[in-house]
């Protein structure tokens, strides 16, 4: 397993991240334990010793379910991540309430990697003028917090007045190939080297969607090497950035742990012959996506019942491959007239709380137009 070490903090990582948003489910929508436990192990007997959980994760039951999972092993074996719902905070007193819980939740003393989740430039500004930022360096130099950190969604400039407004000891971004300009972005990967802050990367694969394509593009994927899995390259190219210590992935199938730990077990950086394929394909690929959504389900639920991320990534990939039976069963079946973007009644809720900054309700609009045409038909 390949590993990273973050100097500044004295620790070693595996570059490979267990992100628990991902778990797979049981008809009834909870979290299938059995079989999420057997991939947890999985991964921990190859060597992946970072994972990341977070208090709103599967509505809640993520953590409890992860605090019982790792009970079986040594609490110094690996490093555990979880993130403070800044959302949730209305006072200064409810940083700690809200801490002391994900300690019981996880069944632990303190928690190695503890983040403020989801920040933007206005969380971040309640959070410091109720001096949240002091309750959790309090926690730190308790102990029960090791290492203090933020993950984000915004622009660049919100992350460069995050980034620089104390010594933190590492931050969470999302990046892929196809992100590069977007929310931090490559100039912010730069402002963490430069500030020497080590950076774990969220959404590498764009939340599936650097997985699978349409056959034209998974061509040029398997002329460079036909027994590797198109996902793999989006992970190495983000690997291949040496600040780079941490790569989330939300894996929801043992096949996906397997994958990743091919990945990552013998771990290359991307050739300079396989960047200039990833280039070209960004280039054909952006020439089809309809949105940036990464389907997240910080929108969710939506009033009017509206699976929004569902939407979007049934137009999404209705585009990218331009054919309309690739999205049939999820457009028809899955999703349903109930769920599908016809139901939007343009309250803006959604907007208020997507970390993408999307516009939701055009967006809808323009779904149900394009999948009611059927336009693509192969």
């Amino acid at each position: 397993m390949e590993k990273r070490k973050l100097e500044k903090l004295g620790v070693e990582t595996s570059l490979l991240g267990f992100g628990c948003m991902r778990f797979p489910m049981t008809e009834e929508g909870k979290i299938d334990e059995p079989e999420a436990e057997r991939m947890l192990d999985r991964a921990i007997s190859a060597g992946v010793n970072y994972i990341d959980t977070a208090y709103p994760y599967h509505g809640g039951e993520s953590e409890p379910f992860v605090g019982r999972a790792l009970k079986k092993y040594d609490r110094d074996s690996f490093y555990l991540a979880t993130k403070l719902p800044c959302w949730k905070v209305e006072a200064r007193e409810d940083v700690e309430k809200i801490f002391r819980e994900q300690l019981e939740r996880l069944q632990t003393d303190y928690i190695d990697f503890y983040l403020m989740h989801a920040l933007d430039r206005k969380s971040f500004r309640k959070m410091v003028e109720m001096g949240c930022v002091e309750v959790l360096e309090a926690l730190k130099a308790k102990g029960e917090i090791r290492y203090l950190g933020f993950s984000f969604h915004d622009d660049y400039e919100a992350f460069e007045e995050i980034l620089n407004f104390r010594d933190w000891d590492f931050c969470q971004i999302q990046l892929n190939y196809m992100d590069t300009e977007s929310q931090a972005g490559m100039k912010g990967y730069r402002l963490t080297e430069e500030k020497n802050v080590p950076l774990i990367i969220m959404e590498p694969v764009k939340g599936g969607s650097l997985a699978v394509f349409a056959e034209d593009i998974t061509e040029k994927f398997r002329a460079l090497d036909p027994q590797a899995s198109v996902a793999s390259y989006a992970l190495r190219w983000v690997g291949s950035l040496p600040n780079v210590k941490v790569i989330l992935s939300g894996m929801s199938t043992m096949g996906q742990v397997e994958d990743n730990l091919k990945t990552f077990g013998d771990f290359r950086a991307l050739s300079s012959k396989e960047e200039e394929t990833v280039d070209e394909i960004v280039a054909l690929i952006r020439s089809r996506v309809q949105n940036g959504c990464t389907g997240c389900g910080y929108c969710m639920p939506c009033p009017a019942g509206v699976d929004i991320p569902g939407n979007f990534r049934a137009w999404n990939t209705y585009h990218m491959y331009q054919n309309y039976n690739m999205v049939k069963g999820s457009w028809e079946r899955g999703l349903g007239e109930a769920k599908q973007a016809r139901n939007c009644v343009k309250c803006g809720k959604c907007e208020s709380v997507c970390p993408q900054k999307l516009c939701i309700r055009d967006d809808l609009a323009k779904v149900q137009e394009d999948l009611d045409k059927k336009e693509f038909i192969i």
